[in-house]
């Protein structure tokens, strides 16, 4: 789809179509939650995994109905501000704490909210680590050597680690289901190779 569509309900309804059992949408969250609603008007039942770019509570899940995709399948690496399990988190206390503070009136079910939160740590982080010195050579130098970084938004187990040779920063996930009120863990955290 292009992002200028007004939907992409013609897409879901080609790929229903064409007889598929798996369906993966990697969406940003607007196409998302209108592909939970058409899939679900269609009365289409396939394996449905969704991009953990548009898992947000506030800006997908309840707009698309949160009824409308029991069963769909994601990962996450970050704690989710509408799950009763980080009600009395540190972490997210803080993160509630800096919210009310700095962004009140903001939509706190939103997702991205807690990872812009999670990135900034990690910049400040960072930034400490210059020592002062700003350049853009040195930030990059710190930026690309960040260990064991554990951010009170990350999911327990989950820590940011950067090198000269893997600038990726997040190499675990919990695979997650959609029960129609929150996001359940599957398994364990799953962690991918890192040099």
């Amino acid at each position: 789809y292009e992002t200028s569509d007004a939907t992409i309900d013609s897409q879901i309804t080609t790929l229903q179509a064409s007889g598929a059992e798996v369906l993966l949408v990697a969406a940003t969250p607007k196409f998302a939650a209108q592909a939970i609603r058409k899939v679900h008007d269609l009365g289409w039942k396939p394996m449905f995994v969704m991009t953990n770019v548009a898992i947000s509570v506030g800006t997908v899940m309840v707009p698309a109905g949160p009824e409308n995709s029991i069963g769909m399948l994601s990962t996450n690496y970050l704690k989710d501000s509408t799950d009763p399990r980080w009600a009395n988190d540190p972490g997210m206390n803080e993160w509630r704490a800096f919210m009310n503070k700095y962004m009140p009136g903001a939509d706190q079910t939103d997702l991205s909210y807690v990872y812009a939160y999670g990135a900034a740590q990690t910049m400040l982080l960072v930034l400490k680590q210059c020592d002062g010195n700003f350049s853009r050579e040195n930030i990059m130098k710190q930026a690309a050597n960040v260990k064991d970084l554990v951010l009170g938004v990350a999911l327990p187990g989950i820590k940011v680690n950067t090198s000269p040779t893997n600038f990726h920063p997040i190499k675990a996930m919990q695979m997650i289901r959609w029960d129609g009120k929150t996001w359940a863990p599957i398994g364990e955290i799953i962690e991918g190779t890192s040099t």
